[in-house]
């Protein structure tokens, strides 16, 4: 069997991901080992994630160290995968997803409507700022970077009435009992690919496509290569104010979007069904252009709410 070198960041959740990897390709008979690797969005904490602009920042260093050969194989969170890789690389296996909503996080308050007026919730996304302040306008709001626990011990000391975390990294870490309320994707649209781990080699790694291959969960492949479809008729990022969600029923895909001014005031919805993924994202991705979202997007970007994506 091989011997085969995952690369991921540093963080619990990622080194959980990428150990996940690792033993399911030992039981397969192959030697495994992770390195470790910092990336841009690892260096920079003190901004708010929308604000840094470097298109691929959680995955550029990774990929680097693909390209040199000094790893075979990458595991990334599916939402921080830029819609168009580089030629050189190829998303190997989609992974059985994990639950794709957010939930709420609180020591004092058990839904999101039992919040007063004023209080504080912390949330990394400008997507989940947006569909919040549509539900709760009256609420403060306020940026929360760093790992699951840093973001949960903030809330447990007092300095947010609340978080907002994906459903997916709170079960991987085993933090279920903080969670007081899984909030309904029609309240809150996830970002397109959350709850998906995405295994990414060298396009001309035949070997590593190989080894990896049996990780590959089609239904899921399918549900979020199509709300990655959407995102890049969008031509947005994972630090816009988008969501997608695609799933499965009665042989079709149905795939629902949001697009949302950052203060909650307007919110531009579109569903439909489909066969084809790819054309049904670009599809809802063009029909939400038609009704509005252009403009939305060109504000956010013009007012400051976001920065273009430049490569780096």
């Amino acid at each position: 069997m091989a011997l085969l070198r995952i690369g991921s960041r540093g963080s619990q959740l990622a080194l959980w991901q990428a150990n996940h990897v690792a033993g399911l390709l030992r039981r397969c008979g192959h030697e495994v080992t992770i390195e470790v690797i910092k990336t841009t969005g690892d260096k920079i904490t003190d901004v708010a994630l929308a604000k840094v602009g470097t298109k691929g920042m959680f995955i550029k260093e990774i990929e680097e160290a693909l390209a040199d050969d000094r790893i075979h194989l990458a595991v990334h969170s599916l939402k921080d995968v830029p819609t168009v890789l580089d030629s050189k690389f190829t998303l190997a296996a989609i992974m059985e997803r994990e639950d794709p909503r957010d939930v709420f996080v609180s020591k004092k308050y058990k839904r999101i409507r039992e919040l007063p007026r004023g209080a504080r919730v912390g949330t990394s996304s400008l997507r989940r700022v947006a569909q919040l302040k549509a539900q709760r306008p009256d609420l403060e709001v306020l940026p929360l970077r760093g790992n699951v626990d840093t973001r949960i011990r903030k809330m447990e000391e007092g300095e947010y009435g609340a978080i907002i975390l994906a459903a997916a990294g709170i079960k991987r870490l085993g933090r279920m009992e903080c969670v007081q309320e899984f909030v309904d994707l029609r309240i809150m649209c996830p970002a397109a690919g959350q709850g998906a781990l995405a295994i990414e080699t060298r396009a001309s790694d035949g070997a590593a496509l190989q080894h990896v291959e049996f990780l590959n969960h089609e239904p899921s492949r399918r549900a979020v290569f199509c709300e990655r479809a959407a995102l890049n008729a969008l031509g947005g990022g994972c630090q816009v104010p988008i969501g997608a969600y695609a799933q499965e029923e009665g042989g079709k895909l149905i795939l629902q979007a949001v697009v949302a001014r950052p203060d909650g005031t307007e919110l531009i919805r579109e569903e439909q069904s489909g066969d084809d993924p790819d054309k049904l994202g670009t599809s809802v991705g063009e029909a939400l252009l038609a009704k509005g979202a252009r403009r939305i997007l060109e504000e956010v970007y013009s007012e400051g709410h976001a920065v273009m994506p430049q490569q780096p």
